[in-house]
């Protein structure tokens, strides 16, 4: 599927893997819709750089855990698109809680925007690009759904979620709306990150290193536009870190 001309929306498109995501596919001619959630000037800032390459962006805000205003979001996009081609659930918070101090509302946190706005996301747009013929969706998972972590209990069974959902949704959409998932590894750590923590995860990751935003945009890029035959898939780009 030719991205040029189409229209993408990319959820937390603002800054750091989704601002990659959204520039990787303004690079090959899409325009895009930027959503964010507090983040309204990063996210004006994306939108300049997005212009600056030639194609046409706008950003819109929207808080994920709340359903009346990603309703809104999907109805606002398709209004003043004429029709999303391509979504990118990217949007997601990390939520570090030990065991013993979760509570419902940290669970209730991380599923809502980390599992049910992609889900609801791709419920409202996904009947929309079946009903016209062809789309894509592409969610962004993670290794620790295959894998889960300590301290990250909420978040992990989401993004184990993420990867069914992934699955159910292919299965919903076929054949006309193609939905697969990029699962990052370490790519982007979070500020609070200590060095030692770093070293630690670096050494446990065959290719010793962190992975940067551009490889999983690229990934993005290439389920977007050339993988034709590729639907209910989850690809890893986590520098081997599963299989560690």
């Amino acid at each position: 599927m030719a991205l040029r001309g189409r229209w993408a929306l990319v959820t937390g498109a603002a800054k750091r893997v989704g601002r990659s995501i959204a520039l990787a596919l303004a690079e090959r001619g899409a325009n895009v819709v930027v959503h964010y959630n507090t983040s309204a000037a990063p996210a004006e800032s994306t939108v300049r750089e997005l212009r600056d390459l030639g194609v046409e962006a706008f950003a819109l805000g929207a808080a994920l855990e709340r359903r009346d205003e990603i309703a809104a979001l999907a109805r606002t996009a398709e209004e003043r698109t004429g029709g999303i081609d391509v979504l990118v659930n990217n949007a997601s918070n990390y939520l570090r809680v030990s065991f013993d101090q979760l509570t419902e509302a940290v669970w209730d946190a991380s599923l809502d925007v980390n599992l049910k706005a992609p889900f609801l996301l791709s419920w409202h747009l996904g009947r929309m690009m079946k009903a016209r013929g062809g789309g894509r969706i592409v969610n962004l998972a993670d290794w620790a759904g295959e894998r889960p972590y300590n301290d990250y209990l909420p978040y992990c069974v989401a993004k184990a979620g993420v990867i069914c959902l992934t699955k159910a949704l292919a299965k919903a959409l076929a054949p006309e709306v193609l939905v697969n998932a990029v699962a990052p590894g370490p790519v982007m750590p979070p500020d609070d990150l200590g060095p030692d923590e770093r070293a630690a995860i670096t050494r446990a990751t065959p290719l010793k290193r962190f992975g940067k935003p551009d490889d999983v945009a690229r990934c993005v890029r290439f389920l977007a536009e050339e993988a034709d035959f590729s639907t209910g898939a989850v690809f890893l780009v986590d520098g081997g870190r599963l299989i560690a």
